[in-house]
């Protein structure tokens, strides 16, 4: 069997369009957004960008930045909730980069469920690989989303991008499979029954709750099956970092310090002096009244921001900076803390949480270890540029953005357009789209670089 199976590679895509939540979308909420989301900017897509253009980026960097010859892929998974076709996946779409090296002997195709589509790819790749049905070669694995929403409170919590992650055995990155716990019910509190339109049906406060049952949840299944194993409690102390899925960023912080309240509920022994004190109060709450306590939810937070700016504020970067990305939400923080802390991860574990509206939530753990170039913690932060691309970003004015998401409404399940083809804003090696034809295909030019899609393709790499 491959021994530690986990994540070789990386690499992130997202738009250089953004949107300064300083700004607000309404004036009179000026501040909401900075402070109320704890989100500093939105990264969107313009006319000349979908999740197929992102992915096309994405995966064609990752591979030239670690010369990956297209032959050594063997499965690819995408995890997508951006609908382009209600038949056709996005994973037929990434088909045109192998098809030219001759590789079409790739398994896998597309996984949806809200937010957790990602993580439901990720683990089929590392379970492929560390199955009787490995055939020694990489699997790969597409987060890609454009996260958008109707005028109202919930539209700054959009976002865009997509992640590439290159899976295989002796990972820098290992998975702890057996520390693994999940969730899944069946709520309405975000989805997508109009297929008329992107936009989805919100209930937020159902959908915070939802969020924070499922956490709870997975952590009791977590644990349960660390102390099986391991003979062991397990608390916060245990995990060096903790990684959420950041719709916004103070769920996020709601969210940690909700686990800290595990950790006492569960163990009090745990927590330190002061937070058994301050927690104290609030041990005879049923498990209802404590998602509804805003004393709790403040006291929590108080009591576990020391914690918090260790083991979670080097992942928030880019989900503060780029915003909600959906599936690939979680893999952003993730690339944040290696971005932040790569020189000091090595014998590291790192938790994940990832959650997926209608439900779907898991709990897992990572190892993490230096690893060989190319396969390396500062490898990846090398080959990621997040500050780089984050520094490259061009800020656009909330007029102009509601003035694109009024063409992109206009466009969503469209045919027979041609787009502005404006490709001004983008770095070299970026993929667009130019066209959908009258048979609503997205069709591709040939690009420059290693990689050159198809002639009869109209989505060009710029």
């Amino acid at each position: 069997m491959a021994k530690n199976v986990g994540i070789l590679a990386m690499e992130i895509y997202f738009p250089p369009t953004c949107v300064q939540q300083k700004l607000s979308f309404r004036i009179e909420s000026k501040g909401k957004y900075t402070i109320g989301l704890g989100q500093d900017c939105m990264t969107f897509c313009t006319d000349v960008e979908d999740v197929i253009s992102m992915s096309l980026t994405a995966v064609t960097s990752l591979l030239e930045k670690y010369k990956i010859d297209p032959k050594q892929i063997g499965r690819l998974e995408v995890g997508s909730e951006t609908v382009i076709d209600k038949s056709k996946s996005i994973k037929t779409f990434l088909m045109q980069i192998f098809e030219k090296s001759g590789n079409t002997d790739i398994e896998g195709v597309d996984s949806s469920n809200a937010c957790y589509g990602g993580t439901a790819a990720l683990f089929n790749c590392v379970n492929w690989v560390e199955s009787s049905s490995w055939d020694g070669r990489y699997g790969l694995v597409v987060c890609t989303d454009s996260a958008v929403y109707a005028e109202g409170p919930a539209r700054p919590t959009g976002g865009a991008a997509a992640i590439a992650m290159l899976i295989g055995p002796d990972a820098p990155i290992a998975f702890e499979s057996k520390f693994r716990g999940s969730h899944m019910s069946h709520v309405y509190d975000f989805y997508k029954p109009n297929l008329a339109s992107e936009y989805p049906v919100v209930d937020g406060k159902l959908s915070q709750t939802c969020y924070l049952m499922a956490l709870d949840t997975c952590y009791k299944y977590f644990c349960h099956k660390y102390e099986k194993l391991e003979g062991k409690q397990f608390s916060l102390s245990d995990a060096d970092y903790t990684v959420f899925h950041s719709p916004y960023n103070k769920l996020v912080q709601k969210s940690f310090a909700r686990l800290v309240f595990n950790d006492f509920t569960r163990n009090a022994s745990s927590v330190d002096d002061t937070t058994k004190e301050k927690l104290a109060p609030f041990s005879t709450l049923t498990g209802d009244e404590t998602y509804q306590s805003r004393d709790l939810e403040k006291v929590s937070q108080q009591v576990s921001k020391a914690l918090y700016d260790t083991k979670v504020q080097p992942t928030t970067l880019i989900p503060k900076q780029v915003g909600n990305m959906y599936t690939a939400s979680l893999y952003a923080a993730f690339a944040s803390l290696i971005h932040n802390k790569s020189s000091e991860l090595a014998g590291k574990r790192v938790i994940l949480f990832s959650y997926g509206s209608g439900l779907t939530s898991t709990m897992f753990s990572l190892q993490l270890h230096e690893g060989r170039h190319p396969f390396s913690l500062s490898n990846i932060t090398t080959v990621m540029n997040v500050a780089g691309k984050l520094k490259s970003r061009h800020e656009f004015s909330p007029e102009k953005f509601v003035e694109t998401m009024k063409l992109m409404e206009h466009r969503y399940g469209a045919k027979d357009f041609v787009t502005s083809k404006d490709c001004s804003l983008l770095s070299p090696g970026t993929y667009y789209l130019t066209e959908v034809d009258s048979m609503y295909r997205r069709f591709c030019k040939e690009g420059r670089g290693m990689f050159r899609l198809r002639e009869r393709c109209r989505c060009q790499r710029h």
